[in-house]
């Protein structure tokens, strides 16, 4: 079972951050090494025919934080300047392979997927990760038909201002929603219309009937994203109610609440990892910067848990 927190209860913040053992980034190296003098498809390299196969003492733990810990890791200690990006996305890669099964994106099967504000616009069918606008706080695929373990996160280059990672316990949510706001509760158990981002293949509706909350022998799973829904129950001629959409107002406000939340701004050479069943969140609106090399660039894995 994990352990909810708010912002007074999880542990201190030099306690989410793991660094990789000086053994372990040397067969990091290794394997890069290899790839240089032999260069092979990234995503065909398999991490558990490399040497890290061999480091499951220190990967147990960092599952065990994932599952019935915080929820959330920032893995680092590999020099970000030794390595190109094409290199790092080998070193994330690998990383990700070890904590879970990588799934693919999107409908065109991107599984290392480019956070980088691109100018698009979510009024117009882009997804939050390809602008610079807020996203609130959500957990990610929440329309996939496949539920989604963890999110993870490379961080290449940061924003030149803003852009912070913020999370909160979905249990903690829940609660408060319980206490003050028992109204809405049964509203959110039950399925909203959820667009689909063109995530659809030839004959799939372009939304899918998803709940926010559910729950299954006391463990909760929690899948939203406010302005996904707004768009799917248009999509599909079902305009919230005002039932639903003051459950939904709640739900934001409660998520919102600075004493449930933590916050951090991630650094260049951070890996982060969130357990994405139910943890919230969000990355607030930046600045970037004007010169291209230097703006915004995160990478994106998405991970299925590897069943015990």
């Amino acid at each position: 079972m994990n352990t909810t927190w708010t912002r007074a209860t999880v542990d201190s913040q030099e306690h989410w951050y793991r660094a990789l053992p000086p053994t372990l980034t040397e067969s990091l190296a290794s394997v890069v090494a290899a790839q240089r003098q032999r260069p092979a498809p990234l995503t065909s390299i398999d991490v558990w025919q490399t040497p890290l196969a061999a480091f499951e003492s220190f990967w147990r733990p960092v599952r065990q934080t994932l599952e019935h810990g915080r929820g959330f890791i920032i893995l680092h200690g590999v020099p970000r300047a030794q390595y190109s990006l094409d290199e790092w996305r080998l070193i994330y890669w690998l990383v990700g392979q070890l904590l879970g099964q990588p799934m693919a994106q999107n409908v065109q099967g991107t599984i290392l997927y480019d956070v980088v504000d691109t100018g698009q616009d979510v009024q117009y069918g882009a997804r939050f990760s390809v602008t610079n606008a807020e996203s609130t706080f959500h957990t990610d695929n929440s329309f996939g038909a496949e539920v989604l373990d963890y999110v993870g996160l490379l961080c290449w280059n940061t924003a030149k201002s803003g852009g912070l990672s913020q999370m909160v316990h979905a249990y903690a949510v829940h609660e408060r929603l319980r206490q003050q706001y028992p109204q809405v509760v049964s509203l959110l158990s039950e399925p909203f219309e959820v667009d689909r981002r063109g995530g659809v293949l030839p004959g799939e509706k372009p939304t899918v009937p998803v709940p926010v909350f559910t729950w299954n022998d006391g463990v909760l799973l929690c899948r939203y994203l406010r302005y996904w829904i707004e768009v799917g129950q248009e999509k599909a001629g079902k305009p919230l109610s005002a039932q639903q959409r003051e459950a939904l107002d709640a739900l934001d406000r409660v998520a919102a609440l600075p004493e449930l939340r933590v916050e951090f701004a991630l650094k260049p050479g951070d890996m982060y990892f969130i357990n994405n069943r139910w943890i919230l969140h969000n990355r607030t609106a930046f600045v970037d910067h004007a010169e291209p090399e230097q703006k915004r660039h995160l990478v994106r894995l998405w991970l299925k848990a590897y069943k015990k």
